[in-house]
């Protein structure tokens, strides 16, 4: 897809902030839609459906951490990628996004150019994701373009992330991913978080489809065998 294909969605309390993410992504040929809260970026997104929503962490009212909850809680927004907008870079708020369902952060301040290039990266995704196929094994059949999982004919509803994770390990069955590679390709390589953000997603991961599914190899990552 060409950048004009793509709509993205800007939700900041700071007029600056959005008149300067908007000049750049719409010279760069994206369709750019903005929201000055959470609120209204959500009633927003169900009129226009975007490809990518950017949310900035701190805002007054509905934050966005909440907003962000609200999108994955939404059967619409299943696909939708969200990047979170902002200035702090401590871990446990890197982490709480992810935990809320965040594909990513960009950091501001940013120039236009690594902005212009994170945003494609981001979007990238969208066309890997398409690639793969679906996956039918150990009892789970994974549609990687509807974001369904279905375990032994029972319909399974996980967060984006979760989904990937899953994905991935069951992608190769009996493979151990490395820490790193999970990080990496569930998360992105550009992205700073903790192990734990790891071990809650298989945590959760575990508690709905069983302790059996999912190993832990210990001091190296995890695989997936049935």
């Amino acid at each position: 897809m060409n950048t004009g294909e793509y709509k993205i969605l800007l939700v900041d309390d700071e007029p600056d902030i959005l008149e300067f993410l908007s000049y750049n992504l719409k010279v760069a040929g994206y369709h750019v839609y903005t929201a000055v809260n959470g609120k209204e970026g959500v009633s927003l997104a169900k009129k226009i459906l975007p490809h990518l929503i950017i949310i900035d962490v701190m805002m007054p009212g509905q934050d966005g951490i909440e907003m962000c909850r609200e999108i994955r809680e939404t059967e619409e927004f299943k696909n939708v990628l969200i990047a979170f907008l902002t200035a702090r870079n401590e871990d446990y708020s890197q982490i709480a996004g992810f935990n809320a369902g965040a594909d990513d952060y960009i950091n501001k301040p940013i120039k236009p150019k690594v902005l212009l290039s994170r945003i494609g990266a981001i979007l990238r995704r969208l066309d890997s994701d398409k690639e793969v196929k679906n996956i039918d094994v150990g009892g789970l059949k994974i549609d990687r373009e509807k974001y369904l999982v279905i375990q032994n004919g029972v319909d399974l509803s996980l967060p984006k992330k979760e989904f990937e994770l899953l994905a991935l390990l069951v992608s190769k069955p009996g493979k151990v991913f490395h820490r790193d590679e999970i990080l990496g390709k569930v998360w992105g390589e550009d992205v700073v978080v903790g192990d734990r953000t790891i071990d809650v997603h298989i945590r959760k991961l575990r508690e709905k489809l069983g302790d059996h599914l999912i190993k832990t190899v210990k001091g190296v990552g995890y695989k997936f065998d049935f």
